[in-house]
């Protein structure tokens, strides 16, 4: 009683040692560690202040500051890098290369999650033209298509209109053509099929043309603009056309 023999005495030695030796090399934190995580907080605050503010935006996915996103430094990141933009364009071999000169410039930039983002900016637009959420268009929309919106949008106020419209879903959406302009200003368009109830009506109510109770399918060929040198992360729209 109250007596420790030797070997529980170096078993609680060699236990202490152990402890404090998970403790200096689990609980040291690097200037580099220090710097990156000072970095992602001030961009998560830049973000949660974005959205406080109410501003919309389609940011260049995997786009980071401090270092982390894939690279071409190395050949191995370049193959690796080519072969991703290869299967995202399939047989099309002049998208493939327009996405490789993007990636030149923007080597985080990655053509899945941008048609991601792309697409939820589609149906945003859409909806906010419905709407007539010109605060909503003017973050999306580059200055020119903005006007041509926010005209259309007061002409019908105007005349007293009114649309009422559901999303019902996006069928397919698939990027077409990609271009670098000027070594830095990236341009994709992007097809998009999508499902729509759409009407619209007189300021009695009457439906003017559509049909509140059945399904269309809509085309649109969208493009998206954004300036790879700029720190703005928006893709905004800078040109509508009809389907060929």
């Amino acid at each position: 009683m109250g007596n420790i023999d030797l070997l529980t005495l170096i078993a609680l030695v060699i236990a202490v040692i152990a402890i404090l030796k998970l403790r200096s090399v689990l609980g040291r934190r690097t200037s580099d560690d220090e710097a990156r995580i000072d970095r992602r907080i001030r961009a998560r605050e830049a973000q949660e202040r974005a959205a406080a503010a109410g501003e919309k935006v389609v940011t260049l996915p995997g786009r980071t500051n401090d270092g982390d996103g894939p690279s071409a430094d190395s050949n191995a990141d370049r193959e690796a890098i080519r072969e991703r933009i290869e299967t995202f364009a399939g047989d099309d071999r002049q998208l493939s290369s327009s996405l490789m000169d993007i990636v030149s410039v923007e080597p985080s930039f990655d053509p899945e999650q941008f048609m991601s983002g792309a697409k939820q900016a589609y149906e945003m637009i859409v909806m906010a033209f419905a709407e007539g959420n010109q605060r909503l268009l003017r973050d999306l929309l580059s200055t020119d298509v903005f006007e041509g919106f926010s005209e259309a949008i007061s002409d019908r106020e105007a005349a007293g209109q009114q649309v009422d419209q559901s999303f019902v879903g996006i069928n397919s959406a698939k990027m077409i053509e990609a271009e670098l302009k000027d070594g830095h200003l990236a341009n994709l368009t992007v097809k998009f099929v999508c499902q729509l109830i759409s009407a619209t009506r007189d300021r009695d109510g009457e439906v003017l043309s559509g049909d509140p109770q059945r399904v269309q399918e809509v085309t649109d060929v969208w493009t998206f603009s954004r300036d790879l040198r700029s720190n703005d992360p928006n893709w905004r729209l800078i040109g509508t056309q009809s389907p060929n």
